[in-house]
């Protein structure tokens, strides 16, 4: 009788653990992060975003200063509006700076980079961002170098 109580206090114990490290990772791939603090946001027009998502990161030099807080559809235009909520301790970002999409690592998912400018004028509250890079659609670079390589 005592063993089998112990092997139930131990079952349980190792479902406990699991579903506490299945909520670990879950809160870790999915950009699941606040900001403490004020904001403002920005937008930026993309030809392709990719895979970007929601709540994904906007960097700059590596560091987490914002994230993306929707992307919308222009039929007009016919392209992406990204718009970026960027903490407001990063008020001092130059405003010809230019987003790229990039991606983390070879599987990883996609994040808004921003890369500096060099004007004195600095990016505010319903700003827009004008110099984008769109996404590298890995099977666009593929068809393209098959295609290219065929026609030889």
């Amino acid at each position: 009788m005592q063993q089998t109580r112990t092997v139930e206090l131990g079952t349980g114990l190792f479902v406990f653990l699991g579903v506490g490290a299945l909520f670990f990772l879950t809160t870790q791939t999915s950009n699941v992060q606040g900001f403490t603090g004020d904001s403002y946001t920005v937008t930026a027009r993309f030809e392709n975003v990719g895979s970007l998502a929601a709540r994904a990161p906007v960097t700059m030099a590596g560091v987490t200063i914002g994230r993306v807080a929707a992307i919308d559809f222009d039929p007009d235009l016919l392209d992406a509006v990204v718009t970026l909520r960027l903490n407001s301790r990063y008020d001092r970002i130059p405003e010809d700076s230019d987003a790229s999409i990039l991606t983390a690592g070879l599987l990883g998912g996609q994040y808004v980079g921003l890369t500096p400018g060099g004007s004195e004028e600095y990016l505010a509250d319903q700003s827009v961002i004008e110099f984008t890079q769109s996404a590298v659609v890995l099977e666009q670079l593929i068809s393209k170098y098959l295609f290219q390589g065929g026609s030889e």
